[in-house]
């Protein structure tokens, strides 16, 4: 079993920075892939960041690209998404989510992922 949970979201105005925070706990941390996906009301899930901790390997979105990047903290079993340059578009539910299957394509879907954390709320502000 693994437990993941996220938290930094929040209200931001245009143009600010969040950095959203990811602890997964339960299984060896640097055997994990994190991905870092969202999801607007009314609108499908989209991954934007994925890492495999195993080895470094990252994926970032085309559609974020420039704007959020993904890294990691081993020390803490945290993995981090920086979200800079907002957009009221960027607003949604921030979801990690873990794999224990290693690395595989990143796509919407996220049927990769075997352990999810409840989401957390980002509002950007025009």
């Amino acid at each position: 079993q693994v437990q993941v949970a996220e938290s930094g979201g929040g209200l931001v105005q245009a143009g600010g920075s969040l950095r959203l925070s990811c602890v997964a706990s339960g299984r060896s941390f640097s055997s994990l892939v994190v991905g870092w996906f969202r999801q607007a009301p009314g609108q499908e899930r989209e991954v934007l960041a994925a890492i495999d901790l195993r080895g470094g390997r990252t994926y970032v979105a085309d559609s974020v690209k420039g704007r959020f990047t993904i890294s990691r903290d081993n020390a803490k079993n945290t993995v981090y998404l920086q979200m800079n340059s907002l957009k009221s578009a960027d607003t949604a539910v921030y979801s990690c989510a873990a794999s224990t299957w290693g690395w595989a394509p990143p796509d919407n879907m996220g049927g990769h992922y075997d352990y999810w954390g409840q989401g957390t709320q980002v509002t950007v502000s025009s």
